[in-house]
């Protein structure tokens, strides 16, 4: 599947087109602002863009009001439609984020229910008890998601329910032409309508992914041949600046092998999780490292990991962020995008990743581990490549059994010989593509 070896952008529309935090319902073009990002996104490496909510909610995007409108703060339909249109233009596809595990109590069907209590039509479209009642003091009480009664949790079991869901993929996919959606709180949704969810999107488009967001547990539990294609690996997210905050890689590296190692009982071999350093979520990376010289080795050792990265909108440059600070520090309004050496090296990295099978869809295997210097393999048919890192602010000389003479530096260019030890400076990533 092409998502094997993408690249993701991701984009919190809401937060960078400087949207207002309530919906009031004044139409605004906002969206339009992506058109200026277009050549900065593929300039990154990507080549997948991911755009967070985009359609009418009361606040946030998560907490929709209609799955067939643009939200006005970020303009209308049409708006979305011409910048899909430029992203494909570019050679960009598009994923957008389904919510579809609760609504808003905006939605139009909640109030629905709320005005006619039981004598709404769509009173079934969610979990409701009229003989108790919440905070809001509608009459009746409601499931909703993790104890926020903002969020209305849907019956997915209720066909009506699914129906107007997929009639709202189908018309995406017609009107933006996207490839795919991040299907949120997927670790909540009921399995059944994942099933339906995967064959109604496959009948529509035989490539169309499925990536769900999970925290968790076991990500086997959500990725199927009638599954997600794909989830987010956090394990692995927390396991890279924890590791390089500590000091000590055996941390990451140990988590990389018990997924992706050659053992049997390795959990996840080829399985093309979705690798990451940051989202909308969680606190910026930049700010998350105690130590910012350790910044370029964290990307590279997202791209030299297995799975397939992400890169969050502003992240590329260093933009700081804490989740202390809220949402909207983590979602913040730029003019247009920058760049700097940061990004530079992981435009570098893109492409060393995608000129290599071994990068994108090989196996793995601890070389060597200290606390502080790793070497893992990413081996696939007809070629290996050695990813050495060293997060020391001393040199370090490795001395390992490369299997072979002389590599070529995939980052770089420059020709490496193994002879005598392979010289790892302060600070330093390499991808060794090696002789076979």
């Amino acid at each position: 599947m092409w998502f094997h070896q993408a690249v993701i952008y991701q984009i919190y529309p809401l937060g960078l087109c400087g949207a207002p935090a309530e919906n009031n319902g004044e139409t605004a073009p906002r969206i339009l602002n992506l058109l200026n990002w277009t050549e900065h996104i593929k300039q990154t490496g990507a080549d997948t863009v991911l755009l967070n909510p985009v359609f009418d909610s009361d606040r946030h995007g998560y907490d929709t009001r209609d799955f067939f409108r643009v939200d006005p703060r970020l303009g209308e339909n049409k708006d979305l439609a011409e910048v899909c249109a430029s992203f494909r233009k570019a050679g960009l596809r598009v994923l957008f984020d389904g919510v579809f595990h609760h609504v808003g109590r905006g939605f139009w069907a909640f109030e629905d229910v709320r005005q006619k209590k039981w004598d709404s039509p769509y009173k079934d479209w969610f979990h409701i008890d009229f003989g108790g009642d919440t905070g809001y003091h509608d009459g009746f009480w409601y499931e909703c998601w993790e104890g926020h009664n903002e969020l209305v949790k849907l019956n997915l079991r209720n066909p009506a329910v699914t129906e107007h869901l997929f009639s709202a993929i189908r018309s995406w996919i017609e009107q933006y032409g996207i490839d795919g959606l991040r299907l949120d709180v997927a670790y909540c949704l009921d399995p059944d309508f994942l099933v339906l969810l995967r064959r109604f999107t496959e009948q529509l488009k035989p490539d169309f992914l499925l990536l769900g967001e999970v925290v968790h547990g076991d990500y086997n539990r959500w990725i199927g041949p009638d599954k997600c294609h794909s989830v987010t690996n956090y394990e692995c997210y927390k396991g890279i600046w924890s590791a390089l905050n500590s000091g000590n890689l055996f941390e990451i590296c140990h988590s990389l092998a018990r997924q992706f190692g050659p053992e049997p009982w390795t959990l996840y071999k080829g399985l093309p999780l979705l690798s990451f350093l940051d989202n909308h979520d969680v606190t910026r990376i930049t700010s998350q490292l105690r130590q910012k010289e350790l910044l370029p080795i964290a990307y590279a050792l997202l791209f030299g990991m297995p799975g397939v990265p992400a890169v969050y909108y502003g992240s590329e440059w260093g933009t700081e962020g804490e989740k202390s600070g809220g949402d909207a520090a983590l979602r913040p309004a730029f003019d247009a995008p920058r760049k700097n050496q940061l990004t530079e090296w992981i435009a570098t990295l893109a492409q060393a990743r995608k000129s290599s099978a071994a990068l994108t869809a090989g196996n793995y295997r601890n070389v060597l581990l200290t606390n502080r210097q790793a070497i893992f393999e990413r081996a696939a048919e007809g070629e290996r490549v050695l990813v050495a890192v060293n997060i020391d602010n001393q040199p370090y000389t490795a001395h390992f059994d490369a299997g072979c003479g002389r590599a070529v530096d995939l980052i770089t260019g420059r020709d490496h010989d193994f002879g005598g030890g392979s010289e790892l400076p302060p600070y330093s990533a390499f991808y060794w593509k090696t002789e076979r």
